[in-house]
This record gives structure tokens, C-alpha cells and sequence, in this order.
């Protein structure tokens, strides 16, 4: 799989990542016969072996969950250094407060996820949010202490509105070689979502950072499953925890970019998720799309995209149908 820069540093990532969100959730009903760490294994292999590097999972991801099944197949069933493994901090279990982004608090929980994945170091360190209740020097003087201190190689941040980004970034590129340079943002980014464009992903690129996208798939809308207004029994549209997360995806506007999207992929004989995947790929300031999967067969489609650009034309096209303000299934704008 191709390799690329993340932003304007040295790090280098495969241009698709594998996100581990399920892990430890989906992954803890067997899929069949196979338990959540078989399961979990098969995907980490599946998307070694096809060349992949860049694995994104969280502190909070199944409560730790995640990390720990990753932590149990680092360097026994993948070499940890053939992998970039990003996690994040900074979500907490609090009803009355969301994120607590504090410089103690952050440096717990990478102490913590690194106990979990039983490493000495994360490649990717994020800023699960931004948290207004901490001074924004305070969280980013916390990255500069995780990679000073080696426990981090690189520092990115996720979900950050584009003037919290610039104003991160800034910050950081304010005294050099004092402080870590934000390598990568991640935050939804799709067909279905594209609110990034307005002010995060310019943002990004003048500041030399990598987007990492998420839910690059319009969180399974756009592998086409639900046309028709099928839910397939086991989608999770269909799932009480997960339909609220579909739910703003379904609407006869998403409709119009997902048949749009079936014509290309006839046209060019692949699958509307190969499509969609392409599209989001090669977005100028992109890094590494984040897919999730719940099997090896689909993520084996997501990876098979490492062959496929699509023409100008289609492009075009899709670009056309799906362009903001047209459909913005959220009404975000925030990124």
C-alpha cells in the first residue's frame, strides 16, 4: 500500500488507516463462531498483510477495551514497529463534563493506554476534543511533555473546530523546536459530510497538517446498504445502539449521493464502497481515511481500493451531487 507523509513532518502512514471504534463493542457479539479477539486479530492481519501501517483506536474505545486487544497482538501476531498505532485521550465518563483536556489528566491516560497496549511509546498521540474548560497552552504543553519524554513520536488532535486548529497550530509552530508540531487531525469527513471543507481542512493544508478522516463511508450509508430504505438486519441501522448514529444519513438527500454513487460504481464495475473510499482518499490535504469493519471480507473490499482512481469526470460528478449546503445531514458546519 502506498505510504504518505502525515502534514508536514516525518512521519509516514499507509493512505488507509484501520479504526478499531468496535473493537470490543460489535466485536464482543462473536461474529459467527469467532470470538471479539479472533475477530479483532483476522482484521489486524488482514490489513498488515495488504501493506496498512496506520492503526486508530482510543482510550475510551469499549473503555479500553480496544488498546487492550490491540496491546495483545502487538509484536506476536504483528511487529509493533511496522505499525503506526495513534490513540487518544481526553473524553471522560462525566455527565457534567464531556472532555477534560487538562495536562494531568491527559498524561494519566497516555500512561494508561500505554500500560494497555503494552508499548513504550504511541506513534500518533490526539486530543480527543477540544476542551474549553482547560486553557488550550495547557492541553498542547501536555503533547509537548508526551513527546519530549518519548512516550509519544508524534501529536495530532480530533474534532477541533478549524479556528481551534489553527489556533492549536499556530501556537505550536510559535516556538520551534520548543514545542511538537501538530502532525494530523482527524475528523468526519465523507460524501455524505463534508463540513470539513469550509474552514478545518484549509486550515490544515496552509498549517501543514494531515486530515485523517473518519466515518469515510457516511457510517455504512454509502456502501449502498440501505437503499430502498432496506435495513439489513444485521447493519447497524438495525441496532439500537448504533441506528441513532445512522439515523441522520438516511434522509432522500443522502438517497440522491448514493444512487449517484451506485452509477459510478456500474460504470466502472467496483462496489460504491471502493468508490466513495477513492473519492475521500485522494481529497486534496487527506492523509489516511479511517475505516472500520466488522469482518475481514469488509475490510478486504476497503483495502482493495488501493488500485482504483477514479476519473476526472466522476469526480466531478460526485462532487456536484454531494456539494455542501445541498445536503448536510447534521447541519455541521463546525469543522
Amino acid at each position: 500500500m502506498e505510504l504518505r507523509q502525515l502534514g508536514r513532518t516525518g512521519l509516514r502512514v499507509s493512505r488507509i488507516g484501520l479504526g478499531t471504534l468496535t473493537w470490543g463493542r460489535e466485536a464482543d457479539e462473536p461474529v459467527g463462531r469467532v470470538s471479539a479477539e479472533q475477530n479483532a486479530a483476522e482484521l489486524l492481519k488482514t490489513f498488515w498483510e495488504a501493506g496498512g501501517t496506520l492503526v486508530d483506536t482510543a482510550d475510551v474505545y469499549a473503555d479500553g477495551g480496544a488498546e487492550y486487544l490491540l496491546g495483545r497482538m502487538l509484536d506476536v501476531l504483528v511487529p509493533r514497529a511496522e505499525l503506526v498505532v495513534a490513540t487518544k485521550a481526553g473524553s471522560v465518563p462525566d455527565p457534567d463534563r464531556r472532555f477534560d483536556c487538562s495536562r494531568g489528566r491527559l498524561l494519566a491516560a497516555l500512561d494508561a493506554s500505554l500500560e494497555r497496549l503494552g508499548t513504550d511509546y504511541v506513534d500518533l498521540w490526539q486530543v480527543h476534543a477540544f476542551d474549553p474548560g482547560t486553557p488550550l497552552e495547557e492541553t498542547l504543553h501536555a503533547l509537548d511533555i508526551a513527546v519530549g519524554s518519548g512516550r509519544a513520536r508524534y501529536a495530532g488532535v480530533t474534532d477541533f473546530r478549524g479556528w481551534q486548529l489553527a489556533k492549536a497550530a499556530t501556537w505550536q509552530l510559535a516556538a520551534p523546536g520548543a514545542r511538537s508540531r501538530l502532525a494530523g487531525a482527524q475528523a468526519e469527513y465523507s460524501l455524505l459530510q463534508r463540513g470539513a471543507e469550509r474552514e478545518l481542512l484549509p486550515a490544515a493544508l496552509d498549517l501543514g497538517v494531515g486530515l485523517l478522516p473518519s466515518s469515510p463511508l457516511g457510517r455504512g450509508v454509502l456502501t449502498g446498504k440501505y437503499r430502498g430504505g432496506e435495513v439489513p438486519p444485521d447493519s447497524r441501522a438495525a441496532s439500537p445502539k448504533w441506528a441513532g448514529f445512522v439515523a441522520p444519513y438516511l434522509g432522500d438527500a443522502a438517497g440522491r449521493v448514493v444512487d449517484a454513487l451506485a452509477t459510478a460504481a456500474d460504470g466502472l464495475a467496483v462496489t460504491p464502497l471502493q468508490v466513495a473510499l477513492a473519492w475521500v482518499r485522494d481529497r486534496p490535504g487527506v492523509a489516511a481515511p479511517i475505516v472500520g469493519a466488522r469482518t475481514s471480507a469488509q475490510l478486504s473490499e476497503a483495502l482493495s481500493v488501493e488500485a482504483l482512481s477514479l476519473p476526472d469526470e466522476i469526480t466531478r460528478a460526485l462532487d456536484d451531487v454531494s456539494a455542501p449546503g445541498r445536503h448536510d445531514p447534521d447541519h455541521d458546519w463546525s469543522a
